[in-house]
């Protein structure tokens, strides 16, 4: 994500769509999806971006989104 997307989001709420949109390949959602269920390895770039891992996690784990 571009320093300019991460100006474009006032909040979480409005970014998330947008996250979910770049991991709309299930192959993408399904390693992001194991990678935090492992457990974050790496420390964040984007706090928006690790809150859109968990957020995604949760709505897969829910039914919401295809795994």
């Amino acid at each position: 994500m571009s320093a300019q997307n991460q100006i474009r989001y006032a909040n979480f709420a409005k970014f998330y769509p947008y996250y979910l949109s770049e991991h709309s390949n299930r192959t993408c959602r399904r390693l992001h999806f194991a990678g935090t269920s492992l457990g974050p390895c790496f420390p964040p770039a984007r706090l928006y971006s690790l809150m859109g891992d968990w957020v995604m996690w949760k709505e897969i784990l829910a039914g919401k989104l295809r795994f």
